[in-house]
């Protein structure tokens, strides 16, 4: 039972939420941050995205029992109970804003709160269901921990964290459109309007070079803006290039009907948490060698 509630916040996706929050923190730090923040953003971060998880599983447990790729989450077969499941997501939710607000302030705790609500509200209950462009915008509540991360060191937002918001927001649909790709049958029976589902291949791949090249040049932005140093600004480019090459590889297979392009979407959904966890890992190292 207990591994069936912990299933429920998905610790996978957290794992990835919390790649790019630790090095903002570095960032914002100029250096490291105090150990009461690192903790408060690490609790604080987990116990925000368990909550909006298990909330998303809950809701979307009769779409998650159509599709081979979720069928078996703990919601969907019934093990966790929808009672015992919305419980479990509120009070993580709000064991997340009492952790931040306590131990750094009150606008990190109000942050995390409004990424509860944009995930289950906005995302899941609104947008997925509705628009092929939901993962385009219910994806903001990816890129909220830069911003919580960076005002629980600072107690403030500027550019900085905007641009580290920004580059989570279009690194979100090159990185999940290749996934819904492969599972497009999935979603398809499911009724869920993935732009898979409701595009070509050829149209979903000219998005996701779209989105990868304005990822890449909000990316390099920040060179100027934090300002960042070599480390980071050589890891940007490399990685942004590979990003590219690999996109434009998947639009080529999409170009000549590749059966295998399922194969060459996966490798760019895989490269894509190497890619932000590369450029976040430089984020983290920089300021240590400015």
């Amino acid at each position: 039972m207990v591994r069936a509630h912990v299933a429920l916040t998905k610790p996978r996706i957290i794992e990835l939420l919390l790649v790019t929050a630790i090095p903002t923190m570095f960032l914002a730090a100029d250096g490291l941050p105090s150990l009461t923040v690192t903790i408060a953003v690490l609790l604080g971060g987990a116990l925000s995205a368990g909550g909006a998880n298990t909330l998303n599983s809950v809701y979307d447990r009769d779409i998650d029992a159509l599709m081979h790729r979720t069928e078996s989450r703990p919601a969907a077969v019934g093990s966790i109970s929808v009672r015992a499941g919305i419980v479990q997501g509120v009070v993580l939710s709000l064991l997340s804003a009492v952790v931040l607000a306590w131990l750094t302030n009150w606008l990190s705790a109000a942050l995390s709160l409004v990424a509860v609500l944009m995930y289950v509200l906005g995302y899941t209950m609104i947008l997925k269901r509705r628009t092929s462009q939901n993962i385009v915008w219910g994806g903001a509540a990816g890129c909220m921990p830069v911003l919580i991360a960076w005002s629980a060191v600072t107690g403030g937002l500027s550019l900085t964290p905007v641009v580290l918001f920004l580059i989570v927001f279009f690194w979100t649909p090159p990185h999940y459109w290749p996934l819904a790709m492969k599972y497009r049958d999935d979603y398809a029976n499911a009724g869920v309007p993935m732009l898979p589902v409701v595009r070509t291949n050829l149209q979903v791949t000219a998005s996701i070079i779209w989105y990868s090249w304005v990822m890449v040049a909000v990316s390099l932005s920040l060179v100027w803006i934090a300002p960042m140093g070599w480390v980071y600004s050589v890891t940007a480019l490399v990685v942004g290039i590979v990003f590219i090459v690999m996109a434009y590889r998947l639009r080529a297979a999409a170009k000549r009907e590749d059966p295998t392009i399922n194969d060459t979407a996966m490798r760019l959904f895989h490269w894509s948490i190497t890619y932000l966890s590369l450029l976040f890992l430089a984020v983290a190292i920089d300021p240590f060698l400015n």
